[in-house]
């Protein structure tokens, strides 16, 4: 089976943006990029200091956002647009409103139907990033990592006229699906979901996950002591994407509605 031709564009694109030109080229490339997008670059080191299109993107903060430390306050992980959110009905989220997907199979073959079955009735929050958004994420609550699954797939473009015309764009999509445990025991899954012109999704606890290569094959990575901070920057798309929180039933009580606009750092859900 050859790779889609959506993953041979991303990797062209991602040796582009990887590339490291003269300092007076890479300067246009940069401010080019934040004038056509419209970054707000207040947060970070001026465009000029970024030796390529690609540090640009995944540039840091240059200091951390102000964020709740309460343990029952669920953050969100990135900058984003909440293209979708709700409750689940059994396992079916919306893609967009009128467009369902099964949850089930957007968390692939590596888990139990215990684990999959632990979201039925829970909530869900579509977190679409543009490409003028941050593009790191950072650990939503004080977390367990259980396990964390790599499924290569397609890198259709995740934007919201994608999202209306190609059903179980998810799906399809290339994605990380991490399985984690809150302290009182509470499961919610981060699917990390591709798109067009990401040509990698960095995973910073596991090293052996290389997004957008020639594997064809679903792998599984899975911990005893794995345990992150809220807050804690964790990867980051190389491009703009979106990341699905699936939750557990009677977990999460959701303080945001669809067509919101959200920050790093902003209370998302409250945990029951």
């Amino acid at each position: 089976m050859k790779k889609h031709i959506t993953s041979a564009i991303s990797q062209n694109f991602g040796k582009f943006a990887s590339k490291e030109f003269p300092k007076w080229f890479q300067k246009i490339v940069n401010n080019s990029y934040v004038s056509l997008m419209g970054l707000d670059m207040s947060e970070f080191h001026s465009a000029d200091t970024y030796s390529s299109l690609n540090a640009l993107f995944t540039r840091r903060l240059r200091e951390d956002r102000k964020y709740s430390l309460d343990a029952d306050h669920f953050i969100s992980p990135c900058d984003s647009f909440i293209s979708e959110c709700g409750k689940l009905d059994e396992d079916y989220a919306l893609q967009i409103k009128g467009m369902q997907y099964k949850c089930n199979e957007l968390l692939g073959n590596h888990f139990s139907d215990d684990e999959k079955h632990s979201i039925h009735n829970g909530e869900f929050i579509n977190l679409y990033l543009s490409p003028k958004d941050y593009h790191r994420y950072h650990i939503p609550t004080n977390t367990k990592i259980l396990k964390a699954v790599h499924i290569p797939g397609k890198l259709y473009p995740v934007n919201m006229p994608s999202l209306h015309k190609r059903v179980n764009l998810f799906i399809e999509n290339e994605r990380v699906v991490i399985m984690c445990e809150t302290p009182s025991k509470k499961k919610f899954f981060m699917v990390l979901v591709g798109a067009l012109n990401v040509g990698v999704m960095q995973v910073s606890f596991e090293a052996k996950i290389k997004t957008n290569a020639d594997s064809l094959t679903s792998t599984e990575y899975t911990y005893a002591n794995l345990y992150l901070n809220k807050g804690d920057d964790f990867g980051c798309f190389e491009m703009g994407s979106t990341i699905v929180i699936l939750a557990e039933k009677e977990m999460l009580e959701l303080d945001v509605k669809s067509g919101d606009n959200v920050k790093y750092g902003d209370k998302i859900a409250s945990i029951l």
